[in-house]
């Protein structure tokens, strides 16, 4: 079980969707940064279950405790300990699924993996284990800002089959992105988004979909390359999240149907002496570096594995059945996949920023 990440900012996680709680270990973080539960609470709000009808009915308050390398309102330089206590378990929900693996759920490949799973919920294959990665994240995202002034906003981008929505990467708020519940700041978008979600809801079904994010003022020069590029770093993070299948930076897929002369983004000179570029279609990021623009990602995310649908399948010795499944579940992850898409971008960028720093230093 691999449940570290980063290499100078680094994050250890630990807990089960149906444990008694999840945590957080971050190391490396500098000293002197001022944080709060405050700070770290607003970012668990947002991800935290039973927010809107497009989401799970599971209650809870994810409240989190700093137990360790906070003083006085500031960081220490050591450790620094979270915890989010789990209060609403219930794993008698999952009895029917002790003996059938759930269709494109990780309880098959875990039982092959370990030899044994926790049952209830998936364990660490639980949405619920990136409430951890939240805590963590927000930490991140207060030494992004406060040392580098880089900001890190997401925003869902695309839901099913309908067409993407409209969104400025230069000049989209958080603000703006949680005026609804969908999540998503072109309002004409989040109304046929919202629809999708509630129609796939409804039938006992789910739907995927995509969300972008965008890293402001990052300066040029973060990434290590050539195993460690910047968008290398991105990716790794992005796909180790539950349901993601899929990452994008700058044109992605749809650059590749252009030439190198509609492609190549021009450079120009900056009013302060510094280069820019004329577009974007780098997403940031030109040989595993930054080059100061915003770096824009996209992470495709599936539609939600367990479904109140009923579904022909097997059980673990192969003899047929239907699975009905219990529990509550999210038809869309999308809403709240905004908050943790955010706190991996800011745990990427967080480390490259210290390691930067150690070598201009």
């Amino acid at each position: 079980m691999s449940s570290v990440f980063g290499r100078l900012f680094r994050v250890s996680t630990f807990g089960e969707s149906h444990g008694a709680g999840l945590g957080a270990v971050v190391d490396g973080c500098p000293p002197r940064l001022p944080l709060s539960v405050t700070d770290i609470q607003a970012a668990l709000d947002r991800r935290r279950p039973g927010q809107s009808a497009l989401t799970t009915p599971r209650q809870e308050p994810d409240q989190v405790e700093i137990l360790s390398g906070v003083q006085d309102g500031a960081t220490l330089g050591t450790p620094i300990g979270l915890l989010i206590r789990n209060t609403d378990q219930k794993p008698a929900d999952y009895k029917d699924t002790d003996e059938v693996p759930r269709p494109s759920h990780a309880d098959y490949t875990y039982q092959m993996k370990y030899g044994m799973r926790a049952r209830s919920g998936g364990g660490r294959a639980s949405a619920r284990e990136t409430a951890a990665r939240v805590a963590a994240g927000a930490v991140a995202s207060q030494l992004l800002r406060l040392r580098w002034g880089v900001e890190v906003v997401a925003w869902v981008d695309a839901v099913g089959d309908e067409d993407p929505a409209l969104v400025d990467p230069a000049t989209v708020t958080q603000d703006a992105v949680d005026t609804n519940a969908v999540r998503c700041p072109d309002i004409d978008a989040a109304d046929r988004f919202t629809d999708l979600i509630t129609s796939a809801r409804d039938a006992g079904d789910s739907v995927g979909g995509v969300v972008a994010c965008v890293v402001r003022g990052c300066p040029a020069g973060w990434g290590e390359p050539v195993f460690e590029k910047a968008e290398a770093r991105l990716a790794g993070a992005m796909l180790s999240l539950p349901a993601s299948k899929g990452f994008e930076i700058g044109s992605g897929f749809a650059g590749t149907r252009l030439r190198g002369s509609q492609h190549n983004d021009a450079f120009v000179a900056r009013a302060d002496g510094s280069l820019g570029t004329a577009t974007n279609r780098s997403g940031g990021v030109q040989g595993g570096i930054t080059n100061g623009e915003p770096v824009v990602i996209r992470v495709a995310f599936k539609p939600t594995s367990t479904i109140a649908m009923p579904q022909p399948t097997v059980d673990y010795e192969g003899k047929a059945t239907v699975l009905e499944a219990k529990g509550r579940h999210d038809p869309c992850v999308l809403p709240r996949a905004v908050p943790i898409v955010e706190a991996m971008a800011a745990l990427v960028m967080a480390d490259l920023g210290m390691l930067q720093a150690g070598r201009d230093d």
